[in-house]
Order: structure tokens, then C-alpha cells, then sequence
């Protein structure tokens, strides 16, 4: 086995195959068929009526449609220098994949919230869309040229000495590390202004009000004394709409049971002991994010011993990562797995009930699923009220949250010594976010042809 001091060498020698400088390399090209392509792919998987609803979210704006095309900038990528600096990406790290929720210790915390493509794969496959992101929003919310070169070089900045800081911690002491809610309000380095902290409180007071109680409310009405969901296609449609006679919705409910069952084993024994309080009540379809729209997604309201002891869970479909045909096929043989494993290992603290599972639907057709509470104190940035402050204070914080999930995952010793302690790195990020946006624009313009 190589000592540290090796592998800072190896690190520091492979400067010289790619550089920093090399990373920020990107050059616009136009007239590629890759939009085209990678799109009309995706769709051959989704479901067929909710393609028009996919395509509409994902032209909103140019930023709406990076959300949704991280099968794009994945082969993207895979054409510019990389390092062999492998660590668990999150594969899809842009900026609004980041959030607030709450710990099993009730505490809130800033985390990655999204995982759907996760795999090991090199640490610049989650910096460079990342960085690419907060110049995309910046230009989305107008911000001049200088606010959003300082935020991109600023946060660059922060992962490269957040990298360096846990090099010298001992693995348990980067283990444990989390940027608690709390601690985060009171640091000068994400909270500059009253603004700012004022943005931040109403974000949590949010969060703090999105439980299963809130949703059922949402989401359910009661017809005859009965709960129900509340049928709104095509964006929410229930069960019994989708199923036609009274024995398939019997039968629906002795399969969701043994799908329960299923679920249940890829859960801790305790908390396997909990879902066992709760009964399944109803079943509706969800269509949910920008990307993922068209993938299977359900909620399942379940309850306890009354009707104020709701558990509200989503059910979502898991394909193959977007990075696998450039990084290696998932470990894995079940897509739900490889993403509760990714978030586990990326995550500080995370869902109880997280869990994966293998499904027929409706057709007959297996499915994976990952399975996770539809609500727990999940807190989202509002980029359309950000100010500047605030877009740098949580370029910031996700800066820090990726720097320690790559840290937690990967040889971080390796990376602080290739990233090294001058500001190439923030250079070289700086002028790739702002190439690579030039470059979504002009995909995003022959997107909007497709239509």
C-alpha cells in the first residue's frame, strides 16, 4: 500500500498530463447532434404523455433546461481532461441540487438532496457542473459579469482550501463533519447582511413545515369519510384512476403490502420495526423535478393508529447514471440501490427510511425504485428571490458541502496535492463555467427547435 507521501507525489506529478488550467478547457461548438441525440434517448424511456410536460419545464429558461440535460454535459465531460482522482459523485451537482433538511436527531442540516446519478466517478465530473451551474443561475437572475465571476471564483476558491483543511483531519474527525443550520447562520463567511440572514430564516421556517402532516393536508381530501387523494393530471394522478375495477384496487392493496415487505429489507431492523406501525392508504402517481420528469414516481400515504400519525412516502423510479457509459457500469445490479449507497456515502446525516426496492407496474413490467419520506423538512433555495449576497453565501456552503462529500468518498489527500495552494484552479473553473454556459445557451436554442 502507497504511502500518503507517494500519492501526494503521483498527485502533484500528474499536473503534468493535466493540468489545473486544463480543467477549465472548453471550447463552444456548434452544429453538434448531441442535443438532439441524448434528449430523444432519455425520452424512449419516459413515459410517453408526460414528454410534453418534461419539455415544457425544461424550456422555462436556459438554467431550467441545464437541470434537466445532465445527460448532456455527462458526455460532455467525458471529452475534456480528466484526473484519475476517483471519489463517489453525485453526478448531477448543480446548484439547486443542494438543500436543507432534517437529521435523524431532528437538527438541520445543509446537504446534497439529489442522487439520481450518482457513481464513483473523477471529482472535476462534480465541479465542473457545479461551477458551470452558479454562472447559469447568475445569468438567469441578471447579475453582472463581475458578481458571477467572483461567486464562480469564490467558491472554487472554498472547495480547493475546504480540500486542504480535511487532508490534515484524521478520517473519523472528516466523517462527522456537517454544516449544521445553526452553526451556518452564525458564519460570516455564508451570512455577510440582515438580507441575507433574513432569506436564509424563511427558508428554514419552510423546511421546518414540510412534514408528512402538511402534505397529507396538501395533497388528500375526504369523500364519504374516506381519505383521498386529490386527482390534478397530470401531475398527480391517483390509483383508482389509473385502475379501473374494485378486485384490481384489492389486488393493488395485497401487492403493496408484499412491495412493503420488499422495500423493508433494504432498511435497518429498528426502523424496519417502525414502518411496521404504519398501514399503506392510498397510491397516486407524481410527477416530480425538471429531469425526472416521466420516470415512474408514486407517493404512498400510509397511517399509524389515528389519523394524525401520517407517513408519507415517495416511490421513485432509478435508471442507469447518466456518467455510466463513461465511467463504468454501477457495482450494483439494482438502480435503486446504487442510489441509497451514493447517498449514503455522501450524505452526513440522511433519510431513516431510505431504502430501494424492485417493482412490476402497472403493465407487468420490473421497475427499480428508491424509496424516501416525500417530506422531511426539505428546504429548497428560492433562486428567483437570491440576492447577490445570498448567491454567493450558498455558492459557498454547497462549495464546502461537495468538498466534504468528495473527502468522505475519495483519496482527499490526493486531490488538496493535485489542487495545490495557488489559485489556478479557481482560474481554470472560472473560465470553463462561463465557456460551458455559453455552450448551454446554444443547446438550449436547438432544444427549443425540437418542440
Amino acid at each position: 500500500m502507497e504511502s500518503i507521501k507517494e500519492r501526494l507525489e503521483e498527485a502533484k506529478a500528474f499536473r503534468k498530463k493535466t493540468s489545473r488550467t486544463d480543467l477549465g478547457m472548453w471550447k463552444v461548438e456548434t452544429g453538434r447532434k448531441v442535443v438532439e441525440e441524448l434528449t430523444l434517448m432519455q425520452e424512449k424511456t419516459r413515459h410517453e404523455k408526460l414528454i410534453p410536460v418534461r419539455r415544457e419545464r425544461m424550456s422555462a429558461s436556459p438554467f431550467a433546461f441545464f437541470r434537466g440535460s445532465a445527460v448532456i454535459q455527462a458526455h460532455d465531460l467525458s471529452t475534456t481532461p480528466g484526473t484519475p482522482f476517483r471519489v463517489q459523485a453525485c453526478g448531477d451537482a448543480h446548484i439547486c441540487n443542494f438543500g436543507i433538511f432534517a437529521s435523524p436527531e431532528r437538527r438541520l442540516v445543509f446537504d446534497i438532496n439529489d442522487f439520481d446519478e450518482t457513481l464513483p466517478a473523477p471529482f472535476e465530473v462534480d465541479v465542473k457542473r457545479f461551477f458551470a451551474s452558479i454562472e447559469i443561475l447568475g445569468r438567469q437572475r441578471m447579475f453582472p459579469k463581475e458578481q458571477r465571476e467572483a461567486a464562480v471564483y469564490d467558491a472554487a476558491a472554498f472547495y480547493r482550501r475546504s480540500m486542504l483543511e480535511f487532508a490534515e483531519m484524521g478520517n473519523m474527525e472528516v466523517w462527522y463533519k456537517h454544516l449544521d443550520i445553526e452553526s451556518l447562520l452564525h458564519n460570516n463567511t455564508y451570512v455577510q447582511d440582515k438580507k441575507q440572514l433574513k432569506e436564509i430564516r424563511e427558508t428554514i421556517r419552510k423546511s421546518l413545515g414540510k412534514n408528512s402532516e402538511r402534505a397529507v393536508r396538501k395533497l388528500t381530501e375526504t369523500v364519504d369519510g374516506k381519505l383521498r387523494i386529490k386527482s390534478n393530471p397530470p401531475i398527480i394522478v391517483p390509483l383508482r384512476d389509473l385502475m379501473g375495477e374494485e378486485k384490481e384496487i384489492f389486488d393493488f392493496h395485497h401487492n403493496i403490502r408484499t412491495a412493503i415487505n420488499l422495500y423493508k429489507e433494504s432498511l435497518p431492523e429498528e426502523r424496519q420495526i417502525l414502518l411496521d406501525q404504519y398501514e399503506p392508504v392510498e397510491m397516486a402517481h407524481k410527477v416530480v423535478g425538471v429531469g425526472s420528469v416521466g420516470r415512474q414516481a408514486w407517493i404512498l400515504i400510509l397511517m399509524g393508529m389515528s389519523d394524525n400519525d401520517p407517513l408519507v412516502l415517495q416511490i421513485k423510479e432509478a435508471e442507469a447514471s447518466v456518467l455510466e457509459p463513461y465511467y463504468g457500469a454501477s457495482t450494483y445490479d439494482k438502480c435503486g440501490q446504487r442510489v441509497v449507497a451514493g447517498q449514503r456515502f455522501m450524505q452526513t446525516a440522511g433519510d431513516i427510511l431510505l431504502g430501494y426496492v424492485k417493482l412490476k407496474d402497472l403493465k407487468g413490467n420490473l421497475r427499480d425504485y428508491y424509496v424516501r419520506q416525500l417530506w422531511d423538512s426539505k428546504g429548497s433555495i428560492d433562486i428567483e428571490s437570491l440576492s447577490p449576497d445570498g448567491y454567493r453565501g450558498v455558492s459557498l456552503a454547497c462549495a464546502w458541502t461537495l468538498a466534504h462529500a468528495h473527502a468522505k468518498t475519495g483519496d482527499r489527500h490526493a486531490i488538496a496535492a493535485y489542487l495545490g495552494k495557488g489559485a489556478a484552479f479557481e482560474e481554470a473553473m472560472v473560465s470553463y463555467a462561463a465557456a460551458y454556459a455559453d455552450q448551454n445557451e446554444a443547446d438550449y436554442e436547438v432544444f427549443l427547435k425540437m418542440q
